[in-house]
C-alpha cells in the first residue's frame, strides 16, 4: 500500500464510500465496534483510507493495529483544530510545526519534553505551496481535555507561539517516530478561542470550510499522491 489517509469526519467517510471505487481490505476491532480500512486507487496509486476515533490514545491506537493489517509506512492524517490566533488562521490550512504535549498517550513513546516536532512539515508546506493551497504554519497546543482549554491555558500558549489546539497531533508524531512511520498532518481550522467568547464560527449543520468539507479530503488524497511521488525523486 502506498500510503494511508485518515479522516475523523463521518461525513468524509460516508462522501469517500459513495464517490471512490473502495474496496474493504481489512478491519479494526474495538469494543465500540469494527472500524473498515478501505483501498482507493488514485493515479496508479493503491492507498488505505478509513475514519478513526478523537483524541490520542484510540487515533494511535487504531494505526498501530493498522501497520499490522495493512503495508505501509507513509500516514497521512487530517482534522479540525481550534484556533488560537484569529488573524492568521482564517481560510487556512494549518499546517503544525511543533506540537506542545498536553496529553497522555505520547509519554509512553518519547523521553517526556514540551513540544515534540513534526517531522514533515516542510514537506506538507512545499505541496500546498506548488499546489497554490492558502496555508499558515505554527505550532500546536495538543491537549487530552477540550473542556479545560482554560483562558489562562489559552493566552499561555498562545503566548509561546501555538496557533491551534487539538487532541492527536503530539501523540501521532511521538508513535510514527517510534514506529519509524512518515507522518503527514494538517489542520481544518474550526472553532474560535482568540475572541472575547467562544465562537464556533459554523452554523449546525454546516460543512463548507469544515473538517468534513469534501475539499479537504480532495487536498489529503493529492497529498498522499505527492508524498509518495516524491520518494521517486
Amino acid at each position: 500500500m502506498d500510503a494511508c489517509i485518515i479522516t475523523f469526519s463521518y461525513i468524509i467517510e460516508k462522501l469517500v464510500l459513495e464517490n471512490y471505487d473502495c474496496k474493504q481490505i481489512a478491519q479494526i476491532k474495538f469494543a465500540t465496534g469494527i472500524t473498515p480500512i478501505y483501498e482507493i486507487k488514485y493515479k496508479g496509486k493503491k492507498f488505505a483510507f478509513y475514519k478513526t476515533y478523537v483524541g490520542a490514545p484510540a487515533c494511535v491506537g487504531s494505526i498501530e493495529d493498522t501497520i499490522s493489517e495493512i503495508n505501509t509506512n507513509k500516514f497521512i492524517v487530517f482534522g479540525g483544530c481550534g484556533c488560537l490566533n484569529k488573524e492568521i488562521t482564517h481560510g487556512k490550512v494549518i499546517i503544525p510545526t511543533e506540537a506542545y504535549r498536553d496529553e497522555g498517550t505520547s509519554y509512553h513513546y518519547a523521553p517526556a519534553s514540551d513540544y515534540i516536532k513534526v517531522n514533515n512539515a516542510n514537506s506538507v508546506e512545499d505541496f500546498m505551496k506548488e499546489n497554490h493551497i492558502p496555508y499558515v504554519k505554527g505550532k500546536t497546543w495538543t491537549t487530552d481535555s477540550f473542556y479545560r482549554e482554560t483562558i489562562n491555558n489559552f493566552k499561555k500558549h498562545k503566548e509561546d507561539g501555538c496557533i491551534s489546539v487539538e487532541m492527536e497531533c503530539s501523540a501521532l508524531q511521538t508513535m510514527c517516530d517510534f514506529r519509524n512511520l512518515d507522518l503527514y498532518i494538517f489542520f481544518t481550522g474550526e472553532d474560535l478561542l482568540d475572541a472575547p467568547e467562544w465562537d464556533t464560527r459554523h452554523k449546525e449543520g454546516e460543512i463548507k470550510g469544515t473538517q468534513h468539507d469534501s475539499g479537504h479530503f480532495d487536498i489529503a488524497l493529492e497529498l498522499a499522491y505527492y508524498v509518495t511521488e516524491k520518494g521517486k525523486e
